[in-house]
């Protein structure tokens, strides 16, 4: 994180009295990882911003049960966890998987139309793999990769000891490169 423990204690307490730009740098500071969690438990990249908009009316509403705030990360985790596995088991019952693709990354315009193609095809088969892992993986996966946390946070908020962590890491990445180089299917 960017600030030190003794520093987000401060910003926590601050927000809690109503301090707009603690509660501000709370979003700044946690906003980007939250969606990566978000992505990682629902595979699925439509319907991020609506969960994360749901993960910080619950932050807010809640904040008042932190009871330690320099776990404020692992304390937003948790949250995050939740609010996607809701959002995944309503969507199951309300309808079937869809197959929608993620297209958030841009590609630069001074491409040939060529070159964009296979730069979407190769994006589409990345997202589709990383979607196609098993939540065990998917998630310390995109902790790790995405978000470039450390062995220590990822086994921290996930409640793994550290080898585990890096044990599903590994599985992850050898599932990814089987599946991209045509091995195995998703």
């Amino acid at each position: 994180m960017a600030i030190d423990a003794e520093a987000w204690r401060q910003v926590v307490a601050d927000a809690r009295r109503g301090d707009r730009a603690a509660a501000d740098r709370l979003v700044r500071e946690n906003a980007a990882w939250i969606r990566s969690v978000i992505f990682a438990v629902t595979g699925r990249a439509d319907g991020v911003d609506d969960i994360a908009q749901q993960v910080w009316a619950r932050a807010w509403e809640q904040l008042d049960t932190l009871e330690d705030p320099s776990r404020l990360r692992s304390w937003l985790y948790s949250i995050a966890r939740n609010a996607a596995l809701d959002a995944n088991e309503a969507g199951r019952r309300q309808r079937q998987a869809q197959k929608e693709l993620p297209e958030h990354a841009a590609t630069p315009r001074e491409t040939s139309p060529v070159l964009r193609l296979a730069t979407d095809e190769l994006r589409t088969r990345v997202l589709e793999a990383i979607r196609a892992l098993p939540i065990i993986y998917r998630e310390p996966f995109v902790l790790r990769h995405v978000e470039e946390w450390s062995y220590a946070e990822i086994a921290a908020v996930l409640g793994l000891p550290i080898d585990s962590v890096e044990t599903r890491l590994v599985r992850a990445r050898r599932l990814l490169r089987e599946w991209l180089q045509g091995k195995v299917e998703p």
